[in-house]
């Protein structure tokens, strides 16, 4: 972990996760159970007034999304509940409208859609219920997770993802890990001052 700052940078991965200037960062693990433990002790040990998520994902290959392509979650989707009733758990996540609008205008070539979280590798693609009715084309572990925990906290947060790999891929010889590590480590700084920014606007309108 670096030094506490307003701006908490979670990342599944060390390799997904940019050297920290002037915001913590951290390492949640893999999967949902682990990126909502690690998430929630982060919140509680450095009390951020934000939190960006970034990782990389995979795409349906009919979505055709060349490797490094930058995706923004307009909601985050826990694909894994199915039709378990969203008054027991919730199933999805949506970032605050103004959080969205200033990171569309930080990344306008970056691609706006939900993410499903799920907590197998390719679970997306035989999820069933609201995620799969929802047509989430995106696939990552930890988002939905992560957005949870700042939601509970009351924080605003969100999820940015590079593409690696087409879900339907099962050889990982085939999947472009070094281009997506290396564009979302590259935005993560523009990425946490966008949300400085942001923040400082919308305290600005309070």
């Amino acid at each position: 972990m670096s030094s506490s700052s307003d701006i908490l940078v979670v990342a599944a991965t060390a390799r997904e996760l940019a050297s920290a200037d002037d915001w913590t960062g951290i390492t949640c693990g893999v999967g949902p159970v682990e990126a909502a433990v690690a998430t929630a002790r982060a919140i509680g040990e450095y009390r951020p007034a934000a939190v960006l998520h970034v990782g990389i994902a995979g795409a349906r290959r009919a979505r055709a999304l060349p490797a490094g392509t930058l995706v923004v979650g307009t909601h985050a989707c826990y694909a894994d509940l199915g039709d378990v009733p969203p008054e027991w758990a919730p199933h999805e996540i949506t970032p605050p409208a103004w959080l969205l609008e200033a990171v569309r205008a930080q990344l306008p070539h970056a691609v706006f859609a939900p993410i499903g979280t799920t907590a197998r590798v390719g679970g997306i693609s035989d999820a069933s219920g609201r995620a799969a009715r929802r047509a989430v084309e995106v696939e990552a572990m930890e988002g939905f997770a992560v957005l949870r925990a700042a939601q509970r906290a009351g924080l605003p947060a969100i999820e940015v993802r590079a593409i690696s790999n087409d879900i339907e891929e099962t050889d990982r010889a085939r999947w472009h890990f070094g281009r997506a590590f290396a564009a979302i480590t590259d935005v993560t700084p523009r990425l946490v001052q966008t949300l400085r920014d942001a923040l400082a606007g919308a305290a600005s309108r309070a």
